[in-house]
Protein backbone atom coordinates (compact mmCIF):
# COMPACT_ATOMS: atom_id res chain seq x y z
CA UNK A 1 0.00 0.00 0.00
CA UNK A 2 1.48 3.50 -0.94
CA UNK A 3 1.81 6.21 1.25
CA UNK A 4 0.22 9.02 0.07
CA UNK A 5 0.51 12.80 1.58
CA UNK A 6 -1.19 15.56 0.93
CA UNK A 7 0.51 19.13 1.35
CA UNK A 8 -1.96 22.00 1.22
CA UNK A 9 -1.52 25.54 1.07
CA UNK A 10 -2.50 28.90 -0.70
CA UNK A 11 1.37 28.70 -1.83
CA UNK A 12 1.14 32.62 -2.96
CA UNK A 13 3.77 32.40 -4.41
CA UNK A 14 5.43 29.08 -3.98
CA UNK A 15 8.81 29.22 -2.25
CA UNK A 16 11.98 27.01 -1.14
CA UNK A 17 10.66 26.73 1.75
CA UNK A 18 7.68 25.00 0.53
CA UNK A 19 9.78 22.96 -1.92
CA UNK A 20 12.30 21.82 0.79
CA UNK A 21 8.93 20.30 2.66
CA UNK A 22 8.06 18.94 -0.76
CA UNK A 23 11.39 17.48 -1.39
CA UNK A 24 11.57 15.74 2.27
CA UNK A 25 8.42 14.95 2.36
CA UNK A 26 9.06 12.37 -1.03
CA UNK A 27 11.57 10.85 1.51
CA UNK A 28 9.11 9.66 3.86
CA UNK A 29 6.31 9.45 1.74
CA UNK A 30 5.63 7.46 -1.71
CA UNK A 31 3.61 10.18 -3.38
CA UNK A 32 3.14 14.16 -2.38
CA UNK A 33 -0.05 15.78 -3.39
CA UNK A 34 0.22 19.50 -3.62
CA UNK A 35 -2.95 20.39 -2.88
CA UNK A 36 -3.33 24.53 -3.87
CA UNK A 37 -6.37 25.66 -1.58
CA UNK A 38 -8.97 28.29 -2.58
CA UNK A 39 -9.02 30.73 0.01
CA UNK A 40 -11.61 33.01 0.05
CA UNK A 41 -9.92 35.16 3.00
CA UNK A 42 -6.84 35.44 1.36
CA UNK A 43 -6.45 38.40 -1.57
CA UNK A 44 -3.86 36.55 -3.86
CA UNK A 45 -1.40 37.55 -6.05
CA UNK A 46 -1.75 34.52 -8.57
CA UNK A 47 -5.01 32.72 -9.47
CA UNK A 48 -5.49 29.47 -8.13
CA UNK A 49 -4.81 28.24 -11.92
CA UNK A 50 -1.38 30.17 -11.91
CA UNK A 51 -0.08 28.56 -8.62
CA UNK A 52 -0.98 25.46 -9.94
CA UNK A 53 0.80 26.02 -13.53
CA UNK A 54 3.69 27.48 -11.33
CA UNK A 55 4.33 24.77 -8.90
CA UNK A 56 3.62 22.16 -12.37
CA UNK A 57 6.57 23.69 -13.30
CA UNK A 58 9.03 23.29 -10.08
CA UNK A 59 7.71 19.65 -10.22
CA UNK A 60 7.60 18.35 -13.85
CA UNK A 61 10.84 16.21 -13.83
CA UNK A 62 9.16 14.64 -10.76
CA UNK A 63 6.50 11.76 -11.17
CA UNK A 64 6.44 11.31 -7.09
CA UNK A 65 4.95 14.81 -6.93
CA UNK A 66 1.25 15.74 -8.20
CA UNK A 67 0.02 19.32 -8.17
CA UNK A 68 -3.67 19.76 -7.53
CA UNK A 69 -5.97 22.54 -6.57
CA UNK A 70 -9.28 22.41 -4.32
CA UNK A 71 -11.98 23.92 -2.86
CA UNK A 72 -14.06 23.37 0.40
CA UNK A 73 -13.03 21.18 3.32
CA UNK A 74 -9.51 19.44 3.34
CA UNK A 75 -10.91 15.97 5.23
CA UNK A 76 -13.16 16.16 2.15
CA UNK A 77 -10.35 16.76 -0.40
CA UNK A 78 -8.38 14.03 1.43
CA UNK A 79 -11.24 11.15 0.97
CA UNK A 80 -11.05 12.15 -2.69
CA UNK A 81 -7.07 11.16 -2.54
CA UNK A 82 -8.24 8.36 -1.08
CA UNK A 83 -5.46 9.14 1.74
CA UNK A 84 -5.82 10.15 5.19
CA UNK A 85 -1.94 11.82 5.87
CA UNK A 86 -1.81 15.52 5.89
CA UNK A 87 1.84 17.20 6.06
CA UNK A 88 2.16 20.69 7.32
CA UNK A 89 5.33 22.54 7.53
CA UNK A 90 6.01 25.08 10.63
CA UNK A 91 8.60 28.06 10.70
CA UNK A 92 7.63 29.29 14.26
CA UNK A 93 6.05 28.73 17.35
CA UNK A 94 2.80 31.07 16.06
CA UNK A 95 2.89 28.20 13.17
CA UNK A 96 2.41 25.75 15.43
CA UNK A 97 -0.25 27.41 17.18
CA UNK A 98 -2.60 27.68 13.93
CA UNK A 99 -1.18 24.09 12.69
CA UNK A 100 -2.48 22.60 15.66
CA UNK A 101 -6.36 24.32 16.12
CA UNK A 102 -6.30 23.50 11.99
CA UNK A 103 -4.84 19.27 12.78
CA UNK A 104 -7.21 19.50 16.29
CA UNK A 105 -10.47 20.82 13.63
CA UNK A 106 -9.89 18.55 10.91
CA UNK A 107 -9.73 15.68 13.19
CA UNK A 108 -12.91 16.51 15.01
CA UNK A 109 -13.92 16.64 11.23
CA UNK A 110 -12.61 13.54 10.60
CA UNK A 111 -11.33 11.21 13.66
CA UNK A 112 -9.17 9.04 10.70
CA UNK A 113 -6.87 11.85 9.39
CA UNK A 114 -3.51 12.18 10.68
CA UNK A 115 -1.44 15.51 10.47
CA UNK A 116 2.18 15.04 10.31
CA UNK A 117 4.18 18.53 11.12
CA UNK A 118 7.58 18.96 9.48
CA UNK A 119 9.91 21.87 10.65
CA UNK A 120 11.28 23.96 8.02
CA UNK A 121 15.03 23.70 7.48
CA UNK A 122 16.81 26.70 9.21
CA UNK A 123 18.07 28.29 6.38
CA UNK A 124 14.76 28.57 4.60
CA UNK A 125 12.69 29.53 8.41
CA UNK A 126 12.81 33.45 7.77
CA UNK A 127 10.84 33.22 3.82
CA UNK A 128 7.20 34.38 4.34
CA UNK A 129 4.91 34.93 1.04
CA UNK A 130 4.68 38.27 2.37
CA UNK A 131 8.40 38.92 2.07
CA UNK A 132 8.95 37.88 -0.92
CA UNK A 133 6.00 39.82 -2.20
CA UNK A 134 7.24 42.88 -0.73
CA UNK A 135 10.86 42.54 -1.81
CA UNK A 136 9.85 41.80 -5.71
CA UNK A 137 7.23 44.71 -5.82
CA UNK A 138 9.89 47.22 -4.52
CA UNK A 139 12.36 46.05 -7.00
CA UNK A 140 14.76 43.60 -5.43
CA UNK A 141 15.44 39.98 -6.51
CA UNK A 142 14.56 36.52 -4.60
CA UNK A 143 16.55 34.47 -6.20
CA UNK A 144 17.75 33.08 -3.12
CA UNK A 145 13.87 32.79 -2.01
CA UNK A 146 12.24 31.56 -4.51
CA UNK A 147 12.46 28.74 -7.87
CA UNK A 148 13.42 30.91 -10.88
CA UNK A 149 10.10 30.43 -12.57
CA UNK A 150 8.30 31.86 -9.36
CA UNK A 151 10.33 35.39 -9.13
CA UNK A 152 10.08 35.73 -13.37
CA UNK A 153 6.02 35.28 -12.99
CA UNK A 154 6.47 37.63 -9.96
CA UNK A 155 8.39 40.38 -11.46
CA UNK A 156 5.51 40.07 -14.03
CA UNK A 157 2.62 40.95 -11.64
CA UNK A 158 3.84 43.08 -9.37
CA UNK A 159 6.42 45.17 -11.36
CA UNK A 160 4.17 45.99 -14.20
Amino acid sequence: MSRVAIYPGSFDPFTFGHLDIIERGSKVFDKMVVAVAYNVSKNTTFSIEERVEIIDEVFKDNDRVEVDSFKGLLVDYAKSKGTNIVLRGMRSVSDFEYEMQMAHANKSLDPGLETVFMVTSRKYSHISSSLIREIVSLGGSAGDLVPEVVEKKLKQKLQN
